[in-house]
């Protein structure tokens, strides 16, 4: 793919009520290549007249969806599945120019994350319950049906995987939606919605506007015609979303920021350890929002995790997202890069000990939002980079004592995404891992089935995505009492 300069690509048409859609309004979006800081393409930038477009095509199709047989629903789906794979190569594209990811780890994580979870929801649909095989007692029935028309918003960093997390499970349990992407990588969704087009959903089942969160996403809170809000991204951006919702008092769902630790004990396999611990961290140039980004380590072993952590860092490749291989790319705006840089800077002046990285772009890269794979060590959890979220390559490496030194340490935190142990003894991993305060714990780099229950505790938000969980988040149950039969 080509990084040269060209005429910005105009997709500034909204998809409501099965149809690509002029915008009410005139204002546009520069969606800008990381890699190259140049504007690839202009999307409209919607306003608080195409939600409400968007809303009256979703509630129009509510009724007829809710009551489709789950039998039509699955072949739906299955359908999406079939057009997505297909279609898997313009994705991993799409993703790696909008936002930077590098073309291999697009196509084998970024684009591959989408299917994977249609196909985990496909399956969990399958075994779900009918409402006509609803739990029933002798005076009472109990069901689960979908709670409306859902408002979606995703984030940039994890594009079509956090899009299939959310319409996914909402169209499957027969809900009706109106999506917002992020306005900084809204490409592959606008290449969903094609998809979905395709692959024959009723129009006004699935509905998508791109815009601005203070904009749109802002009147989708508090729009009376939706029921409920689904949101990833920041915290402070979710804690927006709940207090704009809030007077209509519609469901939440929110999937939120981590700082996630990673506890290293004396006894692990210690150079498998580390080796996984940078990887993790540094995986999608550090913009996940599970990264194990603090990584706490047993004093007995501190001193050589610190020397294998630094010579990870150095060795890791930053390149091109157009050139295929394993390395890491940009970050996916100026103004995140901005931000990185300013919290590495906060970790020098806090006095935390830079090992590896540091300010400015790495070697031989000019331009683009390229960061210097980072590794602190002697880092205190009060400082700066060890509390606040920093969504880039950065890793705080932190000493602890004893096994209950660092339990606390790893709970000191706002976030309870995930936590990630390390160590030979499982009874040890068993006793640790019932103590950290996170949705997820992953021990000696173990990953998550496919269907697993994704969130967090604390300001990590609420609600879970991933398989029957995911489903459920979209339903309201309803017990119906009879009266018995003489």
């Amino acid at each position: 793919m080509s990084h040269t300069p060209q005429n910005p690509v105009l997709k500034t048409d909204f998809y409501i009520n099965g149809a690509w859609v002029k915008p009410l309004g005139s204002a546009t979006i520069a969606v800008v290549n990381p890699a190259t800081e140049h504007v690839f393409a202009t999307i409209a930038s919607g306003t608080a007249e195409d939600v409400d477009r968007a809303v009256a095509a979703a509630r129009a199709a509510f009724p007829s969806w809710s009551e489709t047989a789950k039998t039509a629903r699955l072949e739906v789906l299955r359908k999406i599945a079939e057009i997505y794979a297909a279609r898997h190569e313009d994705i991993a594209q799409a993703i790696s120019l909008e936002m930077g990811a590098p073309i291999s780890m697009a196509r084998d994580q970024q684009a591959a994350a989408g299917l994977w979870h249609i196909n985990g929801f496909i399956e969990a649909l399958e075994n779900a319950p009918d409402n006509a095989d609803a739990q029933q007692t002798q005076g009472q029935t109990i069901l689960r049906e979908p709670v409306g028309v859902c408002g979606l918003i995703t984030p940039w960093n994890w594009p079509l995987n956090q899009i299939a997390l959310k319409v996914i499970p909402a169209i499957a349990v027969g809900c009706t939606v109106i999506l917002k992407p992020s306005e900084i990588a809204p490409m592959s969704a606008l290449l969903f919605a094609e998809i979905l087009h395709a692959a024959g959903l009723p129009k006004g089942v699935f509905n998508l506007i791109n815009g601005e969160g203070p904009v749109a996403g802002e009147a989708m809170s508090r729009h009376p015609g939706i029921d409920m809000m689904s949101f990833t991204g920041s915290t402070r951006a979710g804690a927006a979303v709940t207090r704009a919702s809030a007077d209509t008092v519609k469901r939440v769902s929110l999937e939120l920021g981590g700082k996630s630790p990673n506890l290293i004990f004396a006894d692990s396999a210690i150079e498998a350890a580390v080796e996984r611990a940078v990887s993790e961290c540094f995986n999608n140039t550090g913009q996940s929002c599970n990264a194990p980004t603090r990584l706490l380590v047993e004093r007995p072993v501190y001193d050589r995790v610190v020397q294998l952590a630094a010579s990870a860092a150095i060795k890791t490749r930053v390149a091109d997202p157009a050139t295929e291989g394993s390395h890491i790319g940009p970050l996916s705006s100026a103004a995140h890069y901005d931000k990185v840089q300013r919290l590495i800077e906060t970790g020098i002046r806090e006095g935390a000990r830079l090992v590896a990285g540091g300010p400015g772009r790495p070697d031989g890269l000019n331009r683009g939002n390229y960061v210097r794979p980072t590794v602190f060590a002697d880092v205190d959890n009060a400082m700066t980079i060890a509390q606040e979220e920093i969504f880039g390559p950065v890793l705080a490496i932190i000493p602890f004592s004893d096994e209950q030194d660092a339990i606390t340490i790893a709970n000191d935190t706002p976030y309870g995404l995930a936590a990630y142990i390390q160590t030979g003894s499982e009874e040890r991993a068993r006793r640790v891992a019932k103590k950290l305060r996170a949705g997820m714990v992953h021990i000696n780099g173990a990953s998550l089935e496919q269907g697993s229950p994704f969130g967090g505790y604390k300001q990590s938000g609420n609600g879970r995505e991933g398989g029957h969980w995911g489903l459920e988040d979209f339903t309201e149950v309803k017990v119906i009492a009879r009266p018995g039969i003489a």
